[in-house]
């Protein structure tokens, strides 16, 4: 391809390597740079070829493809942020979209329905395999390309990031012949490259093993992997059945999608197979909640579960230009109750030639619960959420999703932000830490220095309606004479001006709730209303509120 036909936008980069902007700087240039074609003497195969290619130089795990009314906004997605790429213009926008359908197998002249498709393409003389989705929407079919990439499954287990606690408990459990396994997570969070990983670790010449995915994500030697056509009748439930009877030893299922799924693969690993899938969940004990509303029977559930493997991804910091700094009063907190350990410093983005933004590729954060009997006698018995979360991460010794983060950004892996982003810090600590409410993160001293600002804000809106300062931000003794100068001077403004209807206003003021006055001011009718009209919000009052902005005035 002409290279002559592409431009790309520079980003401005210092002699020494580093930006010549900040971080959030870098951050907005980064998600904003794209490149610029000639759209006019291109061909539309050389354009898209040139976009998947830039997009896996980029390290993209997906280009989608954005219909407007006038243009096709390209953008592609680098780890886990999308970035514009590209604005398509009207006369290349159909041919570039019918280009896409072509190659992935799709029907061309349908527009109506969604469809699937994929495309075999090689890069640098390696193969590279892509799922793509057209999806009809009001101007036009939106297309999405994930681009996958399972060169880390082929390393190897040991290469996913997991801590030697954790590969030790993996390896102890594709160990066991028979048992269930779940990775769980959110779309996107590494599943099916962990349950590659311990595949390929399985796949020996002695081994039978059996997949049903839906799509095939990655075909691998050694395996019989088998494509759910659901419009023929080839379901998960109707796949699984028929692999019981080809003589497995360890099978695996893309996703449990259904109760009727999770009922045959539960009873499957109890009858000498081992079975590995996943399954959308936050951490490693709601998957055993998810399990039972699946109508899994408990005693079932308690036997055939080896163990569960909860993951995320986190953005991995730039080694060449990451920077230490001192933790925060709210990192300390959480370092101290999550790991014991009085953390001095961590790490930071700061962003190079090498990175742009401070960070390059991702990394995983990993839950991994090895069943043992008392957790099995628990589940078979109705133990109460609360009791499991005790036997699960304080008896049985499970490193939870937060401390794998927290590991990890004591390291310099990642950032401490990254972690608390994609992990519940509260919920991971449990409903009845009560230290962790009341000192976690800071929150509290927060709390109070937001409500004081909000009041502060009242304050000020009602000095300028009222001509003084509300009587609840005063000190006590001089509430009661700063009252009664305040319906004075109210009554005064109001009977300068005939016109005016005095209790009709009054009423829309906020003011305080009725209170005695000083015994020697008489009140008014003026001043009777202003008791009677609505309470002055107060501290209390605004945390108490259920609205939001604290727009109760």
């Amino acid at each position: 391809m002409d290279t002559n036909n592409k431009t790309n936008t520079v980003v401005d980069v210092g002699d020494d390597g580093k930006l010549n902007f900040t971080q959030e700087e870098a951050t907005t240039k980064v998600n904003t740079v794209f490149t610029e074609f000639e759209y006019d003497k291109i061909p539309i195969v050389d354009l898209v070829n040139q976009m998947i290619n830039d997009a896996v130089e980029k390290r993209a795990s997906d280009i989608h493809f954005d219909p407007t009314p006038d243009i096709l906004n390209v953008r592609i997605r680098v780890d886990g942020d999308l970035i514009l790429y590209a604005k398509v213009p009207a006369s290349v926008k159909k041919n570039l979209t019918t280009r896409i359908k072509i190659i992935s197998g799709m029907n061309i002249t349908e527009t109506r329905l969604p469809q699937d498709g994929a495309i075999k393409m090689t890069h640098n003389d390696a193969p590279l395999d892509m799922r793509v989705s057209a999806l009809p929407i009001v101007d036009g079919e939106k297309i999405v390309i994930r681009i996958l990439d399972y060169s880390r499954s082929m390393a190897g287990l040991d290469t996913i990031g997991l801590s030697k606690i954790n590969y030790d408990k993996v390896m102890r459990m594709i160990g066991v012949p028979n048992g269930i396994i779940l990775v769980t997570g959110a779309t996107g969070s590494g599943k099916s490259t962990t349950v590659y990983s311990m595949l390929q670790k399985l796949n020996r010449v002695d081994t039978n093993i059996i997949t049903v995915e839906d799509p095939v994500e990655m075909k691998m030697p050694g395996l019989n992997q088998v494509q759910v056509m659901s419009e023929i009748g080839l379901t998960f439930a109707a796949a699984l059945r028929s692999i019981l009877r080809q003589d497995p030893d360890v099978i695996m299922i893309g996703e449990i999608r259904d109760d009727e799924t999770a009922r045959i693969a539960v009873r499957a690993s109890i009858t000498g197979h081992l079975v590995l899938s996943t399954l959308h969940t936050n951490n490693a004990l709601n998957t055993i909640e998810r399990l039972l509303d699946m109508d899994v029977e408990r005693y079932l559930l308690g036997s055939a579960l080896t163990g569960v493997i909860a993951q995320r991804l986190a953005k991995k910091l730039c080694p060449k230009c990451r920077k230490a700094r001192p933790v925060t009063d709210y990192e300390k907190t959480v370092f101290k109750l999550a790991l014991g350990l009085d953390v001095k410093e961590v790490y930071e983005a700061v962003g190079c030639k090498h990175c742009i933004n401070g960070f390059i590729g991702r990394i995983a954060v990993h839950e991994v619960l090895m069943l043992n009997q008392d957790v099995r006698d628990a589940i078979v018995n109705n133990a109460s959420k609360e009791h499991l979360r005790k036997m699960v991460y304080e008896k049985g010794h499970t490193v939870t999703l937060l401390q794998d983060g927290l590991e990890k950004v004591v390291s310099g892996d990642t950032t401490f932000d990254e972690i608390v982003q994609i992990i519940d810090v509260e919920s991971d600590f449990g409903e009845d830490e009560q230290e962790l409410k009341d000192a976690l993160l800071g929150k509290t001293k927060k709390k109070e220095e937001e409500d004081a600002n909000v009041l502060n804000n009242i304050t000020g809106n009602l000095t300028e309606v009222l001509g003084t300062t509300p009587t609840d931000t005063l000190p006590l003794n001089n509430k009661d004479t700063k009252v009664a100068e305040t319906l004075n001077q109210s009554e005064e403004t109001l009977g300068s001006n005939p016109g005016v209807q005095k209790t009709e206003e009054l009423n829309t003021l906020p003011s305080k709730p009725e209170k005695k006055l000083l015994t020697d001011v008489t009140p008014s009718p003026t001043e009777k209303t202003l008791n009677n009209s609505k309470p002055l919000p107060t501290l209390e009052n605004i945390n108490n509120s259920k609205k939001t902005d604290y727009d109760i005035l």
